[in-house]
C-alpha cells in the first residue's frame, strides 16, 4: 500500500494491482536483476538493473563481480537476482483484451484474465469497452467497471472507452477520467448493447475529439450493405442485394456450416479493404490519430503503407492467431478457431509477417475474447461465437514463429511491449527497460520447449485444446520487481494481498481520475474493512498522516 500526496489537499490511497508481495522491510525495496541477455529497445546485451520502489533506478551494462561489489556498497542490503543467460525482457503490454466483467463474468473476469496474463508474461492489459454489461461508453459505466476490478487483478489494468451512436457527449469525460482511447465498430459487434457506428457517427466523433490527444480504434470490417445504401434504387444496388442474398442462402442450405471455408466466404477481404480505405481517408483528412485493430487481410497492407507514407497518424495491430494459424489448417467443426475478421489462408499469413517485418504493422496483440462453451463449441461456424482466447500464450506463439523468420528479440519486444504501451499513452511507465520505468519484467528461456495442455490454461472456460509444442519456457513474471508467476501455481494469498492500479495515459486529467475512478474503488470497500485498512496503515506511517487521511477520505465518501 502506497501513500501518495495528490494535487488535492488530501492523501489518497493508490491501490497498485499485482504488487502482491510488496514488503516494508528495507532490504526488499532495493534489488538488482542480472541477465546476460537483457532486451533493450535496439539491442540485447549483459546488464544489471537496479530497482528501487518499483521503478528502474539504474542500469549498468555489466554483470561482473565488480558490479555486485559496487552496488552492495552503494545500496546496503540490496538483493541480487541473477538469471544467467535467461532472457530478461520488458513485461508484455496487451492493448486488446476483453475481460467481460461485469455482466458476462461467466465468460471471463478480472481474476482469471489477469491470472492468465501473468502466467504468460503480460504485465499490463488494456480492457476493451464491450462484452461487459454495461459497456464502457459513459463515465458512470467506467466507474462500475473499476469497482468490479477492485482487488481482483494480478497485473496492471487500463481501460478503453467505447464509441456508439449518440454517446459523443460522453467522450470528453471519459478522456478526463483516464481511458487510453476509444474503440468503435464499423459493422455489427455481436452484442446488442454495443451497436456499430455509421459514417456520420465517425465524423461527429472525430470532430468532437479533434482537439484532444486521444486515439480512435476501429474494428475495420465494413458491411457492403452500408456502402450500397447510398445507391438505393439503382441497378447496382439491386444486383448487389440479389447476389448477397444468393450467397448467404447458398452458405446456409448448400454448403456445410461445419466447414471453415463456408465461414470464410461470409467475411471476404473486401470487407476489410473497404473499412481500411475509409479509415485511412479520415486519418489523413482530419490529421487525427486512428488505430486499426486485429488486421487480418494482407490485401490491406498496401493501403496502410501508402497512408503512412502520406503522413497519416495511423497505427495498425494484428494478432497472434493471424500469424500462427492458417485457414487450411482448421479442421471441420473446430469452431474454437472462429474469429472476426477471420483467420485467412497460409499465403495471407506470410504476407502479414512481411508487413510485421517492414513496419507496416506496428504491434501484435491477443484480442483475447472468451465465452461460455455452449456458444463456442457448436461445430457450426455460421452461428458460433467469434473470439479466440490466447492472452496467456502470446510470447511462446510469437517467438516460435518469429525466430523462424529471423526476427530478433528486441523487435519482438517492440511488437509486444513498447508499441502497445505507446498506443495506450503509457510509454512513460511501460514498454521498455529504461531508467524511471516500472520494473515489469518477463524472464524466459528461448531455447527450451513447452507443451500447452488444457490443464495449463488459467483463463476461464478453457477450450478444447490439442497439445501444442512451442519454443519458449516462461520462468517468471515480475511486476514492480515482485514475482507473479515464478514456477508456482497462483495462490489465494497472493490475490488477497494484490493491490490495484487503474493505469492512465500521461496526458489524462488527474483530478478526474481521482474523483472518477480511484475513489470508486474506495467506495466499494465495506465500512469495517476500511477501518482495518487504516489500522494497518497506522503501523507504517505517522499518526498525523493517518488521521488526516481518515478525515479526508470520510469527507470524500460523504460527498
Amino acid at each position: 500500500i502506497r501513500i501518495t500526496h495528490c494535487t488535492h489537499s488530501y492523501y489518497l490511497i493508490v491501490l497498485d494491482s499485482a504488487r502482491s508481495n510488496m514488503q516494508f522491510q528495507e532490504d526488499s525495496r532495493i534489488c538488482a536483476f542480472i541477465s546476460q541477455r537483457t532486451v533493450f529497445m535496439n539491442s540485447i546485451q549483459p546488464a544489471t538493473l537496479v530497482v528501487i520502489d518499483e521503478k528502474i533506478q539504474e542500469i549498468l551494462y555489466d554483470t561482473s563481480e565488480d558490479v555486485v561489489r559496487y552496488l552492495s556498497q552503494k545500496y546496503p542490503g540490496i538483493v541480487f537476482n541473477d538469471y544467467g543467460s535467461l532472457v530478461l525482457m520488458p513485461g508484455i503490454v496487451d492493448s486488446h483484451v476483453h475481460v467481460n466483467e461485469p455482466g458476462r463474468t461467466e465468460w471471463e473476469g478480472f481474476h482469471t484474465a489477469t491470472q492468465a496474463a501473468a502466467a504468460g508474461g503480460v504485465t499490463t492489459i488494456a480492457d476493451m469497452p464491450l462484452n461487459s454489461i454495461p459497456p464502457t461508453t459513459t463515465l458512470d459505466n467506467l466507474k462500475i467497471k473499476a469497482r468490479e476490478a477492485y482487488a481482483k487483478t494480478f497485473v496492471d489494468v487500463a481501460f478503453w472507452g467505447g464509441v456508439i451512436p449518440g454517446n459523443q457527449h460522453e467522450l470528453r469525460s471519459l478522456i478526463d477520467a483516464g481511458i487510453v482511447g476509444f474503440k468503435c465498430f464499423l459493422c455489427p459487434s455481436g452484442v446488442d448493447e454495443f451497436p456499430h457506428v455509421s459514417v456520420d457517427d465517425v465524423k461527429k466523433t472525430i470532430l468532437e475529439l479533434l482537439s484532444t490527444k486521444t486515439v480512435l480504434a476501429f474494428h475495420a470490417e465494413f458491411e457492403r450493405d452500408e456502402k450500397m445504401n447510398l445507391l438505393k434504387g439503382t441497378y447496382e444496388y439491386n444486383t448487389f442485394k440479389f447476389l448477397r442474398k444468393s450467397i448467404f442462402l447458398y452458405c446456409i442450405f448448400l454448403d456445410d456450416p461445419g466447414s471453415y471455408d463456408t465461414f470464410l466466404h461470409t467475411r471476404p477481404d473486401i470487407m476489410e479493404l473497404d473499412a481500411v480505405k475509409l479509415i485511412c481517408d479520415w486519418c489523413i483528412k482530419y490529421d487525427f490519430r486512428c488505430h486499426i485493430v486485429h488486421l487480418s487481410s494482407a490485401e490491406c497492407l498496401a493501403l496502410i503503407k501508402d497512408a503512412k507514407t502520406r503522413g497519416a497518424p495511423l497505427t495498425v495491430e494484428t494478432c497472434y492467431h493471424y500469424l500462427v494459424l492458417a485457414a487450411e489448417e482448421i479442421p471441420a467443426g473446430f469452431t474454437e478457431f472462429k474469429c472476426c475478421p477471420p483467420i485467412r489462408k497460409n499465403s495471407n499469413r506470410e504476407q502479414l509477417w512481411h508487413g510485421v517485418k517492414n513496419g507496416t504493422l506496428d504491434m501484435i496483440v491477443s484480442d483475447h475474447s472468451p465465452c461460455v462453451p455452449e456458444l463456442k463449441t457448436s461445430g457450426n461456424f455460421l452461428t458460433a461465437w467469434g473470439g479466440i482466447s490466447s492472452l496467456q500464450f502470446g510470447l511462446p506463439l510469437i517467438w516460435t514463429a518469429a525466430k523462424m523468420r529471423g526476427i530478433p528479440f528486441f523487435d519482438v519486444s517492440k511488437l509486444l511491449s513498447s508499441q502497445p504501451a505507446k498506443l495506450c499513452g503509457l510509454e512513460d511507465r511501460k514498454g521498455d527497460l529504461s531508467v524511471g520505468k516500472d520494473a515489469d519484467f518477463v524472464i524466459w528461456d528461448p531455447e527450451e520447449s513447452i507443451k500447452i495442455e488444457a490443464d495449463d490454461i488459467y483463463h476461464k472456460n478453457k477450450m478444447k485444446f490439442h497439445t501444442i509444442v512451442l519454443t519458449t519456457l516462461l520462468l517468471a513474471t515480475m511486476i514492480a520487481a515482485y514475482p507473479q508467476k515464478d514456477g508456482q501455481i497462483f495462490s489465494n494469498e497472493a490475490i488477497r494481498q494484490a493491490q490495484n492500479t487503474y493505469l492512465i495515459p500521461k496526458d489524462a486529467t488527474i483530478q478526474k481520475v481521482q474523483e472518477g475512478i480511484e475513489l470508486a474503488a474506495y467506495e466499494s470497500i465495506p465500512g469495517d474493512q476500511r477501518i482495518n485498512l487504516f489500522e494497518i496503515l497506522g503501523e507504517h506511517v505517522p499518526p498525523e498522516v493517518v488521521n488526516n487521511l481518515q478525515t479526508q477520505i470520510d469527507q470524500i465518501g460523504r460527498n
